[in-house]
């Protein structure tokens, strides 16, 4: 069964999404210049103690239990019902291998049948190094993409998509600014993959586009670009309710571990759409694009080849 939607001329309200992505942007630039993430140990250095217990363990007893060596423990359980993890970050002043031993103690006290299965730490003096790799990692892809797709489409349509991209980084990393919920690894992970979700979705509004351009000589640039969008709009609305359906479900039977990456991953998912429609393809409109950026050279004018 064929979903219809209803024509919306999307191009007429260009500006205002442009200037309202704007406006999130430098909002969230904002945030993340002035109240900074909540780092996981990752990036401010702690240690994690993994303990299986004979029977099903009691979360919130051993919360209670480790609370009383480091007051903000994370305790969470994770594989099966036996298996507990106990993070907790680095205090100034402290030695982390103490702390450790204390709370090795403290749980073997309380039960004397649980099994320490792990023990791990992380130093502090990794955060610049993660951090640093992860926003080359994030340049590298967008170097990558306009490379990319200023060879399969047009400049034009690289600099839209790189910018949509960045839109939905910037806004996912500053709504967890403004929550101050914790960024590790795993949220890190979802930016980068929030980047590869956002130009999938755009390549598909771009690719139809391009098509209506050849197949449509006679119509306007915007009225090319509003068909196309509303062409490929039923496909993206499935295509982003799946992968939000699937995200929502790792959120809610994912566990505390898992729930960073979702929710970055649902905050991506949502900005992706958006951001296909009214930064990428409206970026392109507002950069007036013409039939003959898209026409092979051999079918230019000749004014228009370089």
């Amino acid at each position: 069964m064929q979903i219809k939607l209803p024509y919306i001329p999307f191009m007429n309200y260009a500006r205002h999404g442009l200037w309202f992505s704007l406006i999130l942007t430098i909002a969230a630039i904002a945030l993340i210049a002035t109240r900074g993430f909540n780092f996981g140990l990752e990036f401010t250095g702690g240690a994690t103690i993994e303990v299986q217990y004979p029977q099903t363990a009691d979360v919130s007893h051993i919360r209670s239990v480790a609370a009383n060596v480091v007051n903000d423990a994370g305790v969470v359980q994770y594989g099966s019902s036996r298996d507990i993890q106990i993070r907790f970050a680095e205090k100034e002043g402290s030695n982390i291998d103490d702390t450790m031993s204390q709370m090795v103690k403290a749980i073997q006290a309380d039960n004397q049948d649980a099994k320490i299965t792990g023990q791990s730490k992380v130093g502090g003096q990794y955060k610049e190094e993660l951090v640093s790799k992860g926003l080359l990692a994030i340049g590298l892809a967008c170097v990558g993409m306009i490379i990319y797709l200023g060879l399969r489409f047009e400049w034009k349509f690289a600099l839209g998509a790189v910018l949509a991209q960045l839109h939905d980084v910037i806004i996912t990393a500053g709504i967890f600014s403004l929550m101050q919920w914790q960024f590790d690894l795993n949220v890190l992970a979802a930016l980068l993959a929030i980047l590869g979700y956002s130009v999938n979705d755009t390549v598909v509004v771009y690719d139809r586009i391009r098509e209506n351009f050849r197949k449509l000589p006679a119509i306007t640039p915007k009225d090319i670009i509003d068909t196309s969008i509303n062409q490929t709009l039923a496909r993206t609305m499935v295509t982003s309710l799946t992968t939000l359906l699937s995200v929502i479900a790792l959120f809610l039977f994912g566990g505390t571990i898992l729930s960073g990456f979702s929710t970055a991953m649902m905050i991506g998912i949502i900005f992706g759409t958006y951001s296909s429609i009214f930064v990428a393809s409206a970026i392109v409109y507002k950069m007036g694009v013409r039939h003959e950026d898209l026409m092979p050279r051999s079918k230019r004018p000749i004014d228009d080849l370089p």
